[in-house]
């Protein structure tokens, strides 16, 4: 990622979103088409041995924070550092992921790969992207207190969502900003735009079928719940 050109990934060539009676709820399916992930490594664990770990939450808070697109943190996070997990049937970012060498690992927890990263340093690499969000530790060298800092997603988030911030701040755009977030080349930042373009759409959707989803549960409590209400008042009024 380099800090002088404002982007995360830099210009190396590794290319690297009036009562309840009559609330309506729709249904919306998300789109089927699942997006390129990077490779798992290894060493990390068996998908049926995942942890329910995901960015999002994070993601969310820091959209809120810096008025960000809702989703667009979201889809930039699984452009960088998504991976399909089968036994949840989802495609998430994971926080403990590591990009160097032209290969992505996805690793089980911070130890490993903060070991990772150590050994890969200690090789002479030197562009290595971590997190949730890919931050470059070449390119933002003074982006975090220390490398323990730089894997913890609400950090490593929090950078990336200042930085694309800043980033619309220059460019008046959030379709540009994504674009340098990954490179200030032309042939990198298109194509990662237009990606990321696809994968926030797919998280709008997603949100909004979430949003239906606790919509139709808040329903149907407060049914049953008018129900119960109602239910000894009936049987006083036949006795």
């Amino acid at each position: 990622m380099a800090f002088a050109m404002e982007s995360v990934k830099g210009n190396a060539d590794d290319g690297t979103m009036s009562g309840f009676w009559r609330l309506a709820v729709l249904t919306a399916g998300l789109l089927s088409s699942q997006p390129t992930t990077v490779a798992s490594a290894r060493q990390g664990p068996e998908n049926n041995a995942i942890p329910a770990i995901d960015c999002r939450h994070e993601i969310t808070k820091a959209e809120r924070r810096y008025r960000i697109p809702a989703q667009l943190l979201s889809a930039i996070s699984l452009a960088e550092a998504g991976r399909w997990l089968a036994p949840r049937r989802a495609f998430v970012a994971w926080p403990w992921t590591v990009y160097a060498e032209r290969r992505g690992r996805h690793f089980a927890n911070k130890a490993a790969a903060l070991a990772a990263v150590k050994r890969l340093r200690a090789k002479g690499v030197r562009n290595i992207d971590v997190g949730c969000m890919q931050v470059n530790l070449h390119y933002h060298p003074r982006a975090f207190r220390d490398l323990g800092q730089a894997l913890e997603p609400v950090s490593n988030i929090d950078y990336a969502a200042r930085l694309l911030r800043r980033l619309h701040g220059q460019y008046r755009s959030w379709s540009a900003a994504v674009a340098h977030y990954h490179s200030a080349t032309e042939t990198l930042g298109r194509p990662y735009r237009i990606k990321v373009m696809r994968l926030w759409h797919q998280e709008r959707r997603r949100a909004m079928t979430e949003r239906q989803r606790l919509a139709q549960a808040e329903f149907q409590r407060r049914r049953a719940a008018w129900r119960a209400r109602r239910q000894p008042s009936q049987k006083n009024a036949i006795r």
